[in-house]
């Protein structure tokens, strides 16, 4: 996905009226009533948060990382919210929407670690929420997920996995601008599957894959269309080598959108950030442990990532049937 084309397109919509003519266009394809009057309504809401959440990143630049992680996810919220309007008029439709969707240990123990460390998907709220309307991801089957495996969903933290635990999470399997995909065989013993029976496990996500054959290095996989940015697992995409990762065995296997992913880690940063102060302030002094690079490396990816990721969101939503 072009960035300038994202760019453009939000420039686009910084105006009542053509937020209004964008929301009037995305309800008209899911059919819900009135979708004049809804887009009226929510236009100004929609063109507002949109500001608040760039204006929360681009104030993340130059902010010192100590504060941060609480930036970045306040600019990720209002973003999901813009997003949400486009696909649910009438959110938030309960006051129980407007909490964050998750919860995590108030109290850290000692020799705590982030890597270690867990959240556990609540019933209610915003995560839950936006998961199932943009990505129709019911999350909560999840219960508790660890930080690392959230990390392992981002292809940019792949190579600090490398260098860290000797393994990779993801391997690379393509190109956003190709139409082929190409596994090693590798995949099959660590899938525990023949090449049969790993095609029909990835079928059910590559629905248009029209054939396959293999060489002695390779499952290749001919698919009708290009793999979106804003696809969900278990494709992710690389979003600077605009190439196509793929978990690369079955632990680490997941349908999730990267989008939960960031959405999650942003908010156990920011929890540390306002109430473990003191755990935070060792970690960014002293440097003291394998926690500091992969959040440090994460914060870098997730400021330019996730807002590009919600931007191509927004712009696939005028662009392509929902």
């Amino acid at each position: 996905m072009d960035k300038n084309a994202i760019i453009n397109f939000l420039t686009y919509l910084k105006s009542a009226e053509t937020a209004q003519t964008y929301l009037a266009g995305c309800y008209q394809k899911l059919e819900l009533e009135d979708p004049e009057a809804n887009s009226y309504q929510n236009c100004y809401r929609f063109l507002y948060y949109l500001e608040h959440g760039h204006t929360f990143y681009e104030t993340s630049r130059n902010a010192p990382l100590m504060i941060k992680p609480i930036l970045l996810f306040y600019g990720m919220v209002h973003l999901l919210k813009a997003c949400l309007l486009t696909r649910r008029p009438g959110y938030p439709e309960n006051t129980a929407l407007l909490a964050h969707g998750v919860s995590t240990r108030k109290r850290k123990k000692q020799q705590y670690s982030f890597m270690k460390d867990e959240v556990k998907i609540q019933h209610n709220g915003l995560f839950p929420y936006f998961s199932e309307n943009l990505f129709h991801i019911d999350p909560r089957k999840a219960g508790k997920i660890s930080m690392k495996s959230l990390f392992a969903k981002i292809p940019e933290m792949n190579r600090l996995f490398s260098y860290h635990f000797n393994d990779c999470p993801l391997i690379k399997i393509g190109s956003i601008k190709d139409k082929q995909l190409a596994f090693p065989l590798t995949c099959l013993d660590t899938y525990h599957a023949t090449a049969g029976s790993f095609q029909t496990k990835i079928s059910n996500y590559f629905p248009d894959f029209q054939h396959s054959r293999t060489t002695n290095k390779q499952l290749i996989i001919d698919i009708a269309e290009e793999i979106s940015p804003i696809s969900k697992g278990p494709a992710f995409v690389h979003w600077e080598e605009e190439a196509i990762y793929f978990p690369s065995n079955r632990y680490y296997f997941t349908d999730w959108h990267e989008v939960m992913a960031h959405y999650l880690l942003l908010y156990n940063l920011g929890m540390i950030c306002r109430y473990e102060t003191e755990w935070w302030g060792d970690l960014l002094h002293t440097l003291p442990n394998e926690d500091y690079p992969f959040i440090y490396h994460f914060l870098q990816t997730t400021a330019e990532k996730a807002p590009n990721l919600l931007g191509c969101f927004l712009f696939n939503q005028k662009n392509k049937d929902l």
